[in-house]
């Protein structure tokens, strides 16, 4: 995974010879001359940085740029993890065990990831095939409020639930 992360115009990079000027505690400070604002940021050991490009004169903050780059990347990151959350279950589960897995299933749900449902056979437990696939048609109607069925597959004994 490769993470971009998009360079802004920060203290002396800044050409502009006015900027508006928000300081650290958000406060707008309006028209500013550059090489001001940059001293006042330097006095409180921040960084002046680009916020975005106006007509007149572009926006400009003072902040901690490190912390900045370190929180995009960390919500970079956040944004590109897998979707899909595997539940593993065996034909004879409890029932305890049973409404939990649903109970988790429907959370994630209703935070917008899919869930995919495996009930895995072993040994003798292949005889109770139907079985298994009607403990797959449970699951999908104890879920059939928070989500949707995308695919449901008897044979290999998947469910998979989306979001609805």
């Amino acid at each position: 995974m490769i993470i971009v992360i998009q360079k802004q115009l920060i203290n002396s990079q800044i050409k502009s010879p006015q900027v508006f000027l928000i300081d650290h505690e958000n406060n707008n400070r309006g028209l500013t001359d550059t090489h001001e604002a940059l001293q006042l940021a330097q006095s409180l050991e921040l960084d002046l940085v680009l916020v975005s490009e106006g007509k007149d004169a572009p926006v400009a903050k003072i902040l901690n740029y490190g912390k900045l780059q370190y929180q995009k990347k960390k919500r970079q990151g956040q944004s590109a993890r897998p979707t899909v959350k595997e539940v593993r279950l065996r034909p004879n589960v409890g029932v305890a065990d049973y409404n939990l897995r649903i109970e988790q299933a429907s959370q994630w749900l209703s935070k917008g990831d899919s869930v995919k449902f495996v009930i895995r056979l072993r040994g003798r437990e292949n005889q109770y095939r139907e079985q298994a696939g009607e403990m797959l048609e449970r699951i999908v109607t104890a879920l059939s409020q928070v989500g949707k069925v995308q695919s449901l597959d008897k044979r290999s004994l998947v469910a998979q639930v989306i979001p609805a």
